[in-house]
């Protein structure tokens, strides 16, 4: 029984060196509080923000694959590969996928440029 009350108050011990440390726990709550504030700087649980957040990506998105799409397009026409009624069709499609993205953009009040994200050393996406 002895070896266990030992036991026990050893890590009571422990504990209580830990905290009377020598001040290098200080430095590791500061760095917490440091972080804690620059976190809660960096998200922003608005609702209005979240919606245009979501809805830049989500543009962003469509944006890449319609460009994506278009250059195909173009690629299959240029190849003689589409059907003058296809090529018409197309191009009918494109120009109203650009105008409901118009929409969209002015609905979240967004510009072509805040779809372009920066992908750091690789550049911009759009």
């Amino acid at each position: 029984m002895r070896g266990a009350t030992g036991s026990r108050r050893s890590d009571e011990l422990g504990r209580d060196r830990l905290l009377a440390g020598d001040g290098d726990l200080e430095l590791f709550g500061r760095e917490l509080e440091r972080l804690d504030s620059a976190l809660r700087g960096r998200l922003n649980a608005d609702r209005e923000s979240l919606e245009k957040g979501l809805a830049q990506l989500v543009l962003t998105l469509i944006e890449v694959l319609r460009q994506l799409m278009e250059r195909q397009a173009l690629r299959r026409i240029e190849g003689g590969s589409l059907s003058p009624e296809e090529v018409e069709r197309l191009g009918e499609t494109f120009m109203l996928l650009e105008e409901r993205m118009d929409e969209l953009k002015e609905a979240f009040e967004l510009e072509d440029e805040d779809l372009n994200l920066d992908l750091g050393p690789l550049g911009t996406l759009l």
